[in-house]
């Protein structure tokens, strides 16, 4: 990317508040945080062999993004700190996943990012899927293309279209020296209400 980081929630914001992925979708440690293209993946409930199989498909930089087709709760422990320890190998920047993980410790150890909906010591199979590379996963709150920018930090993930990316962080970079000057304000005495335009509330 030849972009400065920037936070999750200011790309969001400025694109109009979309992009965001569902917030169940957190990152195992809070101080994980990642920034790469977006490598769909679909993995099959209770098997986590087409992950395997995409961590030598995706190319260094990627994010892989995995939908696992689970018919009802799921509670795999799809990726763990082998896996991380592969990818990280392999130059990818992170793994998103709607399902769960395990081995939370070693993960930060590893210091591969991976945003998950939750923990699960659950093992897996290793059943194929029949078409685990596709070109696009509808999160419903967002849609992930490959090619598209995945960004995760302590409050989030959003995605960028591919697009869209140099005018979401030239838009980006307005909001954050707005914002800059909002603080130095505020710090000099100035209210929310005034530096927003934002009416007071009046009361008896």
């Amino acid at each position: 990317m030849n972009h400065p980081w920037m936070g999750a929630a200011t790309l969001h914001e400025v694109m109009g508040r979309r992009g965001v992925f569902p917030t169940h979708v957190k990152p195992v440690h809070p101080t994980f945080r990642l920034s790469g293209r977006a490598f769909p993946v679909l993995c099959r409930e209770g098997s986590n062999l087409a992950v395997h199989q995409a961590i030598y498909l995706a190319g260094p930089g990627d994010v892989l993004v995995v939908h696992v087709e689970a018919s009802g709760p799921d509670e795999y422990g799809y990726v763990g700190e082998i896996m991380a320890e592969a990818a990280k190998a392999r130059g990818l920047a992170g793994l998103v996943i709607d399902g769960c993980v395990r081995d939370a410790g070693p993960l930060l150890h590893v210091g591969f990012p991976v945003y998950a909906a939750g923990l699960s010591i659950r093992g897996t199979d290793k059943q194929p899927h029949p078409d685990p590379v596709v070109d696009e996963i509808d999160f419903g709150s967002c849609v992930v293309r490959k090619g598209d920018l995945i960004v995760g930090d302590e409050d989030g993930l959003v995605v960028v279209a591919a697009a869209e990316i140099d005018d979401v962080f030239a838009a980006g970079a307005a909001r954050e020296e707005k914002e800059a000057d909002h603080i130095r304000r505020l710090r000099a005495g100035e209210r929310t209400l005034d530096l927003m335009g934002l009416p007071a509330l009046v009361t008896s």
